[in-house]
């Protein structure tokens, strides 16, 4: 039988019993599962869909809190990249409910990062790994509100993994969230200034010329820059008929400025603003843009008006 905990002085054994769904007949019915309004969890992480990692979470959460709605925003964040964890849920937060849980694990130092709940200014709840992964996103809130270590015993399943903290810490942690508990439940408050953030490089915005980064390559090999389509107005390259696109490695393509992928044929390039708001590099179908130009995520490229012939 499903069940959930709802009396914070149980203790770690009592929780991991209840998990089991060992708790004695004679226990009061809200200890059974009994039906109650929860809010829904968004979870994203870098586990990919090999292994058990994402459904075992999804059914400590299932669980914990039943009929609890999970949004699995993505699990293909490339392994161990917090930056691009980091980006992804910040550019997708317009578009999750104010008041779902955010569940996100990428975290290439598990084990040894404190597991934190933290509220932002705007009232938004994450849970998940201290390594800056919310940073950006609380930021565009204007700062956090509040945090808390995720340490109590009536929370955590024990024994804890020390390798796979998402379902034994986090995904237990944002269950009792959703189920109506509160961050002050989880562990002891930690000053939001002690909290990781991630330093995301911005690019060299000049006259006619930007020096930018990888930010992403999709699976249909689109290049994704840490451009937006502002700072290239900034730079003049809005208004220049024909891009030129180039990479440390010697790859290079001549681009126009376009709206959409149909507007280009089969081999032609061209610079899209995304719709995540990034600026990116992509070529007419079938071509893979980021194997032609030969570039990984992190590298360099730079974008200048072509001087070449236009015949």
């Amino acid at each position: 039988m499903a069940t959930r905990i709802s009396d914070p002085g149980w203790s770690g054994r009592h929780h991991l019993l209840a998990f089991r769904g060992c708790i004695p007949a004679g226990e009061p019915p809200s200890f059974r599962g009994d039906a109650q309004m929860t809010r829904s969890i968004v979870f994203l992480s870098d586990f990919g869909f090999r292994n058990e990692w994402v459904g075992v979470c999804h059914a400590v959460i299932d669980k914990l809190a039943p009929g609890c709605p999970v949004v699995d925003l993505s699990h293909g964040v490339p392994p161990l990249d917090v930056s691009a964890g980091a980006l992804l849920l910040a550019d997708s937060l317009p578009f999750i409910r104010h008041d779902a849980i955010v569940l996100a694990v990428v975290d290439p130092s598990v084990g040894r990062d404190r597991d934190i709940a933290v509220e932002d200014e705007d009232g938004r709840l994450f849970v998940g790994p201290d390594n800056g992964l919310f940073s950006p996103s609380w930021h565009v809130a204007g700062g956090v509100r509040s945090a808390v270590s995720i340490t109590s015993s009536s929370i955590l399943l024990e024994p804890v993994s020390a390798s796979f903290h998402a379902r034994d810490v986090l995904a237990p942690a944002a269950a009792h969230l959703a189920l109506g508990g509160t961050p002050a439940d989880l562990g002891p408050a930690i000053a939001p200034d002690s909290l990781a953030e991630v330093r995301l490089a911005e690019p060299l915005v000049e006259p006619g010329k930007i020096t930018c980064e990888v930010l992403d390559i999709n699976r249909f090999g689109n290049v994704q820059l840490n451009v937006r389509g502002s700072q290239l107005i900034a730079s003049g390259l809005d208004r220049v008929e024909r891009i030129l696109v180039e990479t440390p490695v010697g790859g290079s393509a001549v681009a126009s400025t376009v709206t959409t992928y149909a507007d280009l044929s089969s081999g032609e390039w061209g610079l899209m603003v995304d719709p995540r708001g990034w600026l990116s590099v992509i070529c007419g179908n079938p071509i893979n843009a980021a194997q032609s130009l030969g570039v990984a995520g992190g590298e360099v490229v730079w974008l200048s008006p072509d001087r070449g012939p236009t015949g």
